[in-house]
């Protein structure tokens, strides 16, 4: 029976997404596991996988289009089957079987769901999960749930999971109770105002049976032909966004490209190891001596005004949205000082002297700002209109440039972390940021922000507070230059940080304790081994 796919929720934030590429076409025979695109949510480009085998029978939203979270993605089914009813709303072709016992159960019709309450069903949480146990539940019946709450752990076949709301209601039922096993898509728990009456819903609740079935606004043909058209755009290259973007940057003609990747898909590497000449045709050759020639006349400006306009990504907006929201309703201020990093330097070459240990400057910086929030705990802080939240546990978001932008992994509890932890971590998480494969919930709960443009070269900048932070540390490069000791003019190593604060949270003088802290570690490394 052919299966509908929904735009994925892929964050706790995401409302809509956006398909980025499409990595199979309409006929593609498609196995549990395969990548069916990749999608653009508020926080990064991921890639989707296919929970169902069967034939990619439709695709409902187009490369570079956006569409409602649950909106209709695909339909997946077998080979030739009749998938109108589901695009006009329907449900998916019942069996002669199937009708019979549905007369049989009158009660499974659809239920109607009033306003504001909202099923939640066992996830799916592993490409291979069928069944679900709820280890724990760490909420009850009535209580209040935020979005973001965690509502349960939950084992998959693979590791025990949090699982985290998307809603934000009193919780009215509890449909798995703990060390219950139950299939995905199961009712889980039912969500909504307090006081409302479930007890309908959670009785005839049956999956695919809700009013909200997905929609398809516009439908111009019956399957077949839907199926003729999709078939007939199979002509266009198939390349990842970063291949894409390197192409253009270098100018190359991406039909000119073989991919490596699954079904001939061009990647990075293909694009970077490509060579023009390898395909120059002889006319080429013989336009570019010609244009050798050319280039010893005269300049004559013969130019045009040329503009290209890129459509913003859901990354993007949200940069552009969260940090013209910390600017403008928290209010600034900077601290810098500047730090002997002779002592660092001597500490980090004896460290990474040993075997199989490397320690960077930025993990140095990490453990530094962890162990010195520990010491100052309100610069660790967030502000709240009716309170100042105090954090006394330590998760420092580092800063990773990606190809869309920028994205903040989150180290947990980065004060109980060795050196060599912090970078082994900050190594994972960063590979795993620029290769798309980093989940939400290692992108949430951090208490302070770092920022490192040293490896460019920049010696100091000032950075954007990462709300809901009250402070980021921005660092510069280490740089050789003269400087004072003893009396002396010698050939020294400095760095210079800045501390962003929120003046809501943190006052002057606190920021100030936290860089004298943070300078004192720096430049004497010993005392953070203790």
């Amino acid at each position: 029976m052919a299966q509908i796919i929904t735009m994925p929720r892929l964050s706790d934030t995401m409302t809509e997404g956006v398909v980025a590429t499409w990595l199979k076409k309409v006929g593609d025979t498609i196995k549990t596991g395969d990548i069916l695109a990749e999608i653009e949510t508020d926080k990064a480009t991921m890639e989707f996988e296919s929970f169902h085998d069967g034939v990619l029978l439709y695709i409902g939203i187009q490369e570079g289009q956006s569409a409602p979270v649950d909106s209709l993605l695909a339909i997946i089914g077998a080979a030739g089957e009749d998938i109108a009813a589901l695009l006009s709303g329907g449900t998916a072709t019942e069996t002669k079987e199937e009708k019979v016992v549905e007369e049989a159960k009158p009660t499974s019709a659809a239920v109607e769901i009033p306003a504001g309450v909202k099923v939640v069903t066992m996830p799916r949480l592993s490409d291979t999960m069928t069944t679900g146990t709820v280890a724990t539940w760490l909420k009850k019946v009535g209580d209040t749930v935020k979005e973001g709450d965690i509502l349960a752990e939950i084992e998959t076949d693979k590791a025990t999971m949090e699982f985290e709301s998307f809603n934000a209601g009193t919780l009215l039922y509890i449909g798995v109770q703990e060390g219950n096993s139950a299939p995905v898509d199961t009712i889980l728990a039912i969500l909504g105002p307090a006081g409302t009456d479930v007890s309908g819903i959670a009785a005839n609740y049956k999956v695919g049976a809700v009013a909200e079935a997905p929609k398809v606004e516009e439908v111009k043909a019956v399957a077949q032909e839907v199926v003729v058209a999709e078939q007939s755009t199979s002509g266009r290259v198939f390349a990842s966004p970063l291949a894409k973007k390197i192409a253009q940057d270098k100018g190359i003609n991406l039909s000119q490209v073989k991919g490596s990747g699954e079904n001939g898909r061009i990647v990075k590497s293909d694009v970077e190891n490509f060579s023009p000449s390898a395909v120059a045709t002889p006319a080429q050759a013989v336009a570019e001596a010609t244009n050798a020639v050319a280039a010893v006349k005269p300049f004559v400006p013969a130019g045009e005004a040329f503009q290209e306009e890129i459509k913003n990504s859901q990354m993007r907006k949200t940069i552009a949205r969260r940090l013209s929201e910390s600017k403008f309703t928290a209010p600034h201020y900077y601290l810098t000082i500047e730090l002997d990093m002779d002592n660092a330097i001597a500490s980090r070459n004896m460290i990474n002297g040993l075997p199989d240990t490397k320690v960077s400057f930025n993990d140095m910086v990490i453990k530094a700002s962890a162990m010195a929030l520990k010491k100052h705990p309100q610069v660790n802080s967030q502000w709240r209109e009716d309170a100042m939240v105090i954090n006394h546990h330590v998760n420092i978001g580092v800063a990773v440039a990606v190809e869309d932008g920028l994205m903040v992994p989150v180290l947990k509890f980065t004060d109980q972390m060795s050196l060599t932890q912090i970078g082994a971590n900050v190594k994972d998480l960063a590979g795993k940021a620029k290769s798309k494969k980093i989940q939400p919930a290692e992108m949430e709960g951090s208490t302070f922000t770092i920022s490192n443009l040293g490896m460019f070269g920049i010696q100091s900048f000032t950075s954007i507070i990462n709300q809901p932070n009250s402070a980021i540390l921005s660092v510069g490069a280490i740089i050789e230059k003269p400087v004072v000791k003893n009396g002396q003019i010698v050939v020294g190593n400095t760095m210079t940080v800045t501390l962003a604060c929120d003046h809501r949270t943190v006052d002057g003088a606190t920021g100030a304790q936290f860089l004298q802290t943070f300078k004192a570690f720096m430049e004497n490394p010993v005392t953070m081994l203790a």
